[in-house]
């Protein structure tokens, strides 16, 4: 009875101790599962820096060319067949001795329209013009008064030749207004000096060289007014007529070479030698 007693404590003592042994086992399984864990952590962390390293091995893309686009094929591939065009030799040669032949042949031109001959004037056109010549030297000369007579008789008598007839109304409007700037003149010398002097430093010289005329024939010896005339006469130009004028000044008072020495009027005189003698020398 002892013997199967002990081998019931052996069993159960064994059983009791196989269990234990196996809950100890299992919580080792159980404490030893979290250190695999941290294994595959790493494992996990080691792949991207692989993948770095392995981007950073890749080699550099190639660059490809670009492929030519169809619309280039197509242009090339027709200028390929579309043949050049040839021009006929014999055709070239044609034109050119065509072109030759036009080059050498003259070009015709019309005849020569025959012109009508002149027409002659008329009696009455040829006494009017005759007429119209001698009214017109009157009124060249200043004598306005004469010019308008003239011209008044020449269109009482020819107012038929229009051409002729035309122009004498024109110098006759003329003849008369200056008839009537006349009658506003001044009549004494001495006015018509100052008259002039002031026309002379406007700029008008045309009615300046007037005005002194007008007083040289009341008072023909005054030396100022031939001075004032010679000045007027150089700035429109007149030469030879302007050295008479200033000629005669000096000739009349000689004091006035001193005056002529400096006088920016008498500009237009000083290139001619004629002046340098009459201002510049001593006299006899």
């Amino acid at each position: 009875m002892s013997s199967s007693l002990t081998k019931g404590l052996r069993r159960s003592t064994s059983r009791s101790s196989a269990k234990k042994a196996s809950a100890k086992n299992a919580k080792r399984a159980v404490k030893a599962k979290p250190a695999t864990k941290p294994k595959a952590k790493r494992a996990a962390a080691a792949k991207p820096v692989a993948r770095k390293t392995a981007t950073k091995s890749r080699p550099a893309r190639k660059t490809v060319a670009k492929r030519p686009t169809k619309t280039k094929k197509v242009q090339k591939v027709a200028a390929k067949k579309a043949p050049a065009k040839k021009v006929a030799p014999s055709r070239v040669k044609k034109t050119q001795k065509v072109a030759a032949a036009r080059a050498v042949r003259p070009i015709p031109r019309p005849a020569p329209v025959p012109q009508p001959p002149p027409r002659q004037p008329t009696q009455d056109e040829s006494a009017a013009l005759v007429a119209f010549e001698r009214a017109h030297k009157e009124f060249v000369r200043g004598r306005f008064a004469e010019s308008r007579n003239q011209f008044r008789i020449l269109l009482d008598k020819f107012s038929q030749v229009s051409e002729v007839a035309a122009r004498a109304r024109t110098y006759l409007a003329i003849s008369e207004a200056r008839l009537r700037t006349e009658s506003m003149l001044p009549k004494d010398a001495d006015s018509l000096y100052d008259r002039g002097v002031i026309e002379l430093n406007r700029g008008e010289y045309v009615a300046a060289q007037e005005m002194f005329e007008r007083a040289l024939k009341r008072e023909p010896e005054a030396a100022h007014i031939h001075y004032g005339l010679a000045a007027t006469r150089a700035r429109l130009g007149s030469i030879d007529l302007a050295l008479e004028s200033l000629q005669r000044a000096v000739d009349l008072q000689p004091n006035l070479r001193l005056r002529a020495q400096h006088d920016h009027d008498l500009n237009p005189l000083r290139n001619d030698p004629d002046f340098d003698r009459l201002i510049f020398s001593n006299p006899a």
